[in-house]
């Protein structure tokens, strides 16, 4: 019995130094650790030659797994969702740290809906909502964020969210698009031709969503709520103007560790009647 579990030990040794000569040669810098993971989620030789071969296409690991990973949570993503990154991963740390279990969440500009998700995730219970213009965005979301009871609406910004929700939402987290139009060619292949323009394009300095989600934030947020926004440290002194601008108190949040920053605006609380 030693010796055919010899052998498949050889073949599965051999498959994965194939896999990993592959994805080197098609430009993944970390090879070994996708080739363990397109290993273990290929049921069979078949499966495998196909997920190999959208990889080193150029797909997306987390597209061509069907998952991401965010604050250790397992995130479904599909073909023309944006892939939540690492350094989002600060916008959920600092929305969690001000708020309480039971909180009116809301995830803006959603995509997959991981943001929302963790931070549901972490206060152990939140009403959460979720909304995205592009369907399969919306979609995709659903599978993420319905699980938890949470609803997901398609449409451009605040336009599609319920009504009950205007001064009621204590955590309004955004991922707008920040990418100065003109910086989109610069980004990696994996991000410019697999992920949808309109979650990647700010505009010509690349604010130009987040202005808008800031003007309308104080007609949403309940007295004391906070709007966070991730941005980039270039961008943030800019970002917290237009904050300062509509009346929220602005704070900037930066780690090196994870190369995120967050901007985070408090509504006034209303004075007692």
């Amino acid at each position: 019995m030693g010796l055919p579990e010899e052998s498949g030990r050889r073949v599965r040794l051999l498959s994965y130094s194939t896999v990993v000569a592959r994805l080197r040669a098609a430009g993944c810098v970390f090879a070994e650790d996708e080739a363990t993971l397109l290993l273990a989620a290929a049921r069979t030789p078949e499966e495998l030659e196909r997920l190999v071969g959208e990889r080193a296409g150029g797909l997306p690991l987390e597209v061509v797994l069907g998952w991401a990973e965010f604050r250790g949570l397992r995130i479904a993503v599909a073909p023309g969702v944006f892939v939540p990154r690492r350094r989002t991963e600060l916008l959920v740390a600092e929305a969690v740290a001000g708020a309480a279990p039971g909180a009116v969440v809301v995830d803006l500009c959603c995509g997959s809906g991981a943001v929302g998700v963790a931070i549901a995730t972490e206060l152990g219970h939140a009403e959460l909502h979720a909304a995205d213009l592009e369907p399969e965005a919306v979609r995709c979301a659903r599978r993420n964020v319905e699980p938890l009871g949470g609803r997901v609406y398609e449409g451009d910004l605040y336009e599609p969210l319920p009504e009950n929700l205007r001064g009621r939402i204590d955590v309004l987290a955004v991922n707008a698009p920040y990418v100065p139009t003109d910086a989109i060619e610069t980004m990696p292949p994996e991000a410019r031709l697999y992920e949808p323009r309109t979650a990647l394009d700010g505009g010509a300095d690349g604010l130009a969503v987040q202005r808008r989600v800031i003007a309308g934030a104080p007609r949403w947020l309940a007295p004391g709520g906070r709007l966070l926004i991730e941005t980039s440290r270039a961008q943030a002194p800019h970002t917290a103007a237009a904050f300062e601008a509509h009346g929220l108190a602005a704070r900037v949040a930066n780690s090196e560790e994870l190369d995120g920053t967050v901007v985070i605006g408090s509504a006034q609380a209303r004075p007692a009647v």
